[in-house]
């Protein structure tokens, strides 16, 4: 069955019901990438997610949680072949996880490697305060050929937005992103093709709650007013960019 929509970023076991989240993203036809702090949250998502439709399970090892998992490399290397979707992974150097900063550069270069090795394999990757070092790794690690990369709420500068489409990645964006002057001036320089919805629910809120997942509507109207197209050519770009990145 056709999607509706593409939520390619959110942590549907982090809202208070797995099942209900999973069944959401069926009913709204929401094409989800359900996205895993550390490899041991992996088993839960992909049991309970193998009946759906339309979601499916990325194995991650969360920058910010590093210092204290960094041993389940080993379960996540286990673990990859069980998986297309790799998520969330990267970096992070805000101040307060900037004290393993090394450690996680560490990981991810593992992980890049471990991706590379196996092929096909698509990731969601966080790069809070190191759009650079995280384009750096990709290049260096993850050629064009052995995977895809999606920059999950990307706030690197226009330069950096080009440098990542010449490294074949993509962009995930979501609603709260779009609300910024600056990322309204970033979205403009990513191309159409390369641009996919999330909701990297729970922690984007609306009027106070957390978008429920695959709410991506706001997001693509968004889109559509910045682009001054309608808002159905949003959507249908949306899901034809999914199927290019799925291959």
């Amino acid at each position: 069955m056709r999607p509706q929509f593409v939520d390619f970023h959110c942590h549907l076991d982090l809202y208070p019901d797995l099942a209900k989240a999973i069944a959401q993203c069926d009913n709204r036809k929401s094409a989800t990438l359900a996205v895993t702090t550390t490899p041991r949250a992996f088993f839960r998502n992909k049991q309970l997610a193998e009946k759906s439709q339309f979601v499916r399970v990325g194995l991650g090892l969360h920058p910010q949680l590093v210092a204290e998992r960094h041993k389940e490399i080993d379960l996540f290397e286990s673990l990859l072949p069980e998986t297309r979707y790799v998520g969330e992974v990267g970096l992070d150097a805000s101040p307060q996880f900037y004290s393993s900063f090394d450690l996680q550069e560490a990981i991810f270069r593992n992980v890049l490697r471990l991706c590379a090795r196996a092929g096909n394999k698509i990731l969601s990757v966080h790069s809070v305060r190191c759009s650079k070092k995280v384009l750096d790794l990709v290049e260096e690690y993850l050629p064009i050929n052995r995977g895809k990369v999606v920059l999950h709420w990307f706030t690197g500068t226009r330069k950096e937005v080009l440098r990542g489409v010449q490294l074949g990645c993509y962009f995930s964006v979501n609603e709260k992103m779009l609300s910024t002057k600056n990322w309204q001036a970033i979205l403009e320089t990513i191309p159409f093709e390369r641009l996919l919805t999330e909701t990297d629910g729970p922690f984007v809120e609306r009027a106070g709650k957390p978008l429920s997942p695959g709410d991506v509507a706001v997001a693509i109207d968004r889109i559509a007013q910045l682009r001054a197209i309608p808002t159905d050519t949003v959507r249908k770009q949306v899901i034809k960019n999914l199927g290019t990145l799925l291959g």
